[in-house]
């Protein structure tokens, strides 16, 4: 085969180089922009109970972030064990996980792993706490797992965007409201409508909540976590008021605390909060 035989070869080959060039190009380019910067702020206050029964903790590795928010139930004994044995459970398990791996399995699996090792360390005693928890991994996806009364809550553009249920008893009167069991005012004056009805540690516990789909964030999100202490304390004018300023998820966190403290109620809870920030 002569020289001039060889240049169309040539030139498909040449073609062919370029073409592997700029799609290796558009993959750096869109791993570049897909890579995502949370910023983290929390809060805490004690309010006027002896103990802190609420931890919390963060993490970020090649997988994403991770928050983790467990309110220790302070009318059992073991509170505080429970929730920071949850926490760290959570850590030390997500430290283990994977980019390819089911984080949606993750909550799960976790969630029963910290059920086990609660009601093996209380031993017949009473403890037990809620959960929330989220991974914003590398796309900026929001996935979740939640069981109790903390919440987890999107705040967007000014409004909530509420992603977790409360496992509490109202829940099961808004049911028998639905088939004309009671009425709303039955509902309201009921003294064990927010009673846990699930939790870890609890004996009947079986599993918790879950997002089936993972909520793409948007720019400016605020993925918000936090225990009942800040929830009934706080409405959610006040919240939205602190959130919708521009400053640092730690200041909102810090302003956020601070509000509840000034209230100065005399029943004040254990209230914590996380907030994660995407691109504020």
């Amino acid at each position: 085969m002569n020289e001039k035989e060889l240049i169309p070869y040539i030139i498909v080959f040449f073609c062919f180089f370029l073409l592997i060039v700029l799609l290796y190009s558009r993959y750096l380019l869109t791993k570049r922009e897909i890579e995502v910067e949370i910023e983290i702020g929390n809060g805490q206050t004690i309010g006027t109970r002896e103990e802190q029964d609420d931890s919390f903790a963060t993490m970020t590795t090649s997988v994403g972030t991770i928050a983790v928010l467990a309110d220790g139930i302070s009318g059992l004994s073991n509170g505080k064990m429970a929730s920071m044995l949850t926490v760290n459970t959570f850590l030390n398990e997500f430290s283990k996980l994977n980019i390819d791996d089911n984080i949606q399995s993750f909550f799960s699996t976790t969630a029963l792993l910290a059920n086990r090792e609660i009601t093996q360390n209380l031993k017949g005693s009473g403890g037990g706490t809620t959960l929330a928890s989220v991974i914003i991994d590398q796309n900026g996806y929001l996935h979740w797992g939640a069981v109790g009364d903390s919440l987890i809550t999107i705040f967007r553009d000014g409004d909530f965007i509420r992603v977790n249920q409360k496992d509490i008893y109202e829940n099961v009167l808004e049911e028998r409201y639905l088939s004309g069991e009671m009425t709303i005012n039955e509902i309201k004056t009921n003294p064990m409508r927010k009673r846990l009805i699930n939790y870890l540690g609890f004996t009947g516990f079986k599993n918790i909540e879950i997002g089936n789909k993972a909520i793409r964030l948007m720019k400016k999100d605020k993925v918000f976590l936090c225990s009942d202490g800040v929830s009934d304390s706080l409405t959610e004018v006040e919240i939205e008021n602190i959130l919708s300023k521009e400053i640092s998820p730690y200041d909102a966190a810090q302003e956020i605390i601070e509000v509840i403290e000034e209230k100065q109620l005399k029943s004040q809870d254990n209230a914590t909060v996380v907030i994660l920030a995407n691109g504020w």
